[in-house]
């Protein structure tokens, strides 16, 4: 199976206050096509800086450290590229426009892209998330917290893209709620075919929805695993140990 990201020894420093932080320190690993890969570890650990590095949203990396589809990607890049990975950001009450109606929203890609049919394809893509035609114009303000992630999800596959990069997308929702959405993102995987990056501090998502993951402290990758091994505590790691931990209840997921 051919990868469809590679990520090899990517490092990312950014300058605070007059002083180099390395946010991202020789992080490597692969993504098979149709795979969902997971990214863990705590707040700061640098897990998003890579995800956005992916994503093309950091220039602070080497123009060779990413790769998708065997193909280098810097953060320079062709529409064509762009549009093959989308991200889901975390907060679905601040990644929405609090003016535009969903119909706009989902517009809008559509035309940065010069895509038509676009009534058609936002139709679909409400659909594709379990919404009903009604939502296309209804504002933020009418929708609840799952219901702006499946419009923020639907943002992103309107474009038909083969790769989602997903930031914490169900930490700032109920329980109920978050296996909703990770059971929409699992269909949405197999029914399009999505390789998926999920970027959480939560041991339970990512066993939910991720076949294997790195495991991140301090900007550096310290161990890759799968989920067997998680669930059996197999683990080298002593931070990963400790995650595994913290994380009650991660088998049940």
């Amino acid at each position: 199976m051919s990868d469809a990201i590679r990520v090899n020894q990517l490092s990312v420093t950014f300058r605070s206050r007059g002083r180099a932080v390395e946010a991202v320190k020789g992080a490597s690993f692969r993504v098979a096509d149709g795979e969902a890969y997971g990214l863990v570890g705590e707040s700061g650990s640098g897990k998003t800086t890579v995800l956005r590095a992916i994503a093309g949203l950091v220039k602070e990396v080497s123009p060779t450290s990413v790769m998708m589809d065997g193909e280098i990607v810097g953060p320079s890049r062709s529409a064509e590229q762009r549009r093959m990975a989308q991200m889901v950001f975390q907060d679905p009450y601040g990644s929405l426009h609090p003016r535009h109606t969903v119909d706009r929203t989902l517009a809008e890609p559509l035309a940065i892209h010069r895509l038509g049919n676009r009534a058609e394809r936002i139709k679909k893509a409400l659909s594709d998330v379990g919404l009903d035609p009604s939502f296309r114009f209804r504002y933020p303000h009418q929708l609840s917290g799952g219901q702006r992630q499946r419009v923020a999800i639907a943002r992103a596959i309107i474009l038909e893209p083969r790769i989602l990069l997903l930031d914490e997308p169900t930490s700032a929702l109920d329980v109920s709620v978050q296996a909703e959405i990770l059971n929409l993102l699992t269909d949405l995987r197999e029914t399009r075919g999505l390789t998926m990056v999920l970027v959480s501090h939560n041991l339970a998502v990512v066993s939910h929805l991720c076949g294997r993951m790195s495991v991140m402290c301090g900007g550096e990758i310290v161990e890759e695993l799968d989920v067997g091994q998680l669930r059996k505590d197999e683990v080298a790691h002593p931070y990963t140990a400790r995650l595994l931990a913290a994380a009650k209840g991660y088998g049940r997921a």
